[in-house]
């Protein structure tokens, strides 16, 4: 009773005395993540024993829930082996992972006890499947990042059950509101406790406001164990990072740091149906124009219900691996590049801005264009190849500080199957004209 009380005071008091956290209270801490470029989001539950949607089969009733529920049943993960998805993973160039620990059904991979519902517990893997494979990713040196559905759709506490009907409303039941966050919040720390991830990637906070959440005292919690520790932006403005999802932003977020998360075809998890896969050409086109754009690409995989990644996930991120070992030095600790307008395709920056990147589809134009570039030219180069180039400046008058048009002649020969880069070395950090030409 004692215990009962303590942790009642000290939930009174983070839930009501928490000040609101700004995002931008240690940005420094963020420099991992803006220079990883590249992440994959792994989603694996009791969902791809069937190959159903992840939660949201029941939620929007294609299937009863105790239909969906029995599949833990025959979730075995008999072939799972941690360590081989990790060695895929690192083989795509990926510098993070983010495993969904619980989503939105209620089923956790990890040992939980905040209640029954876990695949130790209650599926006939009998086995913690969370835990080996974080202790992979570190062995590796990859940042881990868990995902956690703050929405617990299956548990009697939460109000959402079905997308027409709920439980209660919180204002209407508060008592049962707030145990079922005593709950939520037990699962949250046994995480943090567990597994300190390197980010936090919550999900469904849009049924709830800040407030209901609690999302200060969460933030808190957690950077109270670790300070470094980064978080999404789905924690009702309390995260450190914006993340669009599936769609390219065509202007990118105002955050300093964002992410793309994107499937591979149209689902997250597993569903043996679905074979609308896209291209490795699509896929690198698209992480083209995220890391332009200054973000992220956290590419999703879905692993089978015995723990085996589908041969079609394997081959686009072997393809991607083959790509980003290539382009290294283009994709990972650059910056975002030259602004719209300048050149015809993705650009990235080198850190110090000395080294511009030029990204051409296969098949583009042999001949290319920079704009308004005041910089001279040390030397331009085929990124991966020992391929040197010749360029040409037009249109720059003497008298005008106005610079001319760089064109580059791009043989046909030293293209990449998927998109090549060119490198163009600066006689100092990169200097652009932005007016609008005439007289200067």
């Amino acid at each position: 009773m004692m215990k009962r009380a303590a942790f009642l005071v000290l939930w009174i008091v983070i839930r009501f005395a928490t000040p609101a956290v700004a995002q931008t209270d240690s940005l420094a801490k963020l420099d991992w993540f803006s220079n990883a470029r590249l992440g994959i989001f792994i989603h694996w539950g009791i969902y791809a024993v069937d190959g159903v949607g992840e939660s949201w089969s029941f939620h929007n009733k294609h299937i009863p829930h105790d239909v969906y529920m029995q599949q833990i049943e025959r979730f075995n993960a008999e072939n799972y082996k941690p360590e081989e998805w990790v060695r895929v993973i690192k083989s795509s160039g990926a510098r993070y992972a983010v495993i969904t620990s619980k989503h939105h059904d209620g089923v956790a991979l990890w040992n939980t006890k905040a209640n029954a519902l876990s695949i130790p517990a209650a599926s006939p893997a009998k086995r913690d499947v969370l835990t080996p494979f974080v202790t992979e990713l570190r062995k590796a040196g990859l940042k881990t990042g868990l995902y956690f559905s703050l929405i617990d759709w299956t548990h009697p506490d939460y109000p959402g059950f079905l997308r027409d009907s709920s439980r209660y409303k919180v204002a209407d039941d508060t008592l049962r509101w707030n145990r079922y966050m005593q709950f939520c919040n037990r699962q949250i720390d046994e995480l943090l406790v567990q597994y300190n991830p390197d980010l936090w990637w919550f999900d469904g906070d849009w049924e709830h406001s800040a407030e209901e959440w609690n999302a200060p005292g969460i933030r808190h919690r957690i950077l109270a164990r670790n300070p470094s520790a980064i978080i999404n932006a789905r924690l009702q403005g309390y995260g450190d990072y914006a993340t669009p999802e599936q769609h390219t932003p065509i202007i990118p977020p105002e955050s300093r740091a964002w992410e793309l998360c994107m499937t591979m075809n149209d689902s997250w998890g597993y569903q043996g149906s679905d074979t609308n896969y896209k291209t490795p050409f699509e896929i690198i086109s698209i992480f083209a124009d995220v890391i332009s754009a200054g973000g992220n690409l956290l590419l999703d995989i879905g692993p089978k219900a015995d723990g085996t990644i589908p041969e079609e996930q394997v081959h686009i991120l072997k393809e991607l691996g083959r790509w980003t070992s290539k382009h290294s030095e283009a994709i990972f600790d650059t910056r975002r590049g030259l602004p719209y307008g300048h050149f015809y395709g993705p650009t990235t920056l080198s850190a110090d801005s000395t080294v511009l990147y030029l990204f051409l589809s296969q098949g583009a134009s042999d001949k290319l264009v920079i704009k308004g570039l005041r910089n001279k030219i040390r030397k331009i180069s085929v990124l991966g190849t020992p391929q040197t180039l010749g360029h040409k400046i037009v249109g720059k008058i003497s008298w005008s500080s106005v610079p001319g048009l760089v064109y580059i002649d791009v043989p046909e020969n030293v293209h990449d199957s998927y998109i090549t880069v060119i490198r163009v070395e600066l006689d100092g950090p990169v200097s652009l004209y932005r007016g609008k030409g005439g007289f200067h």
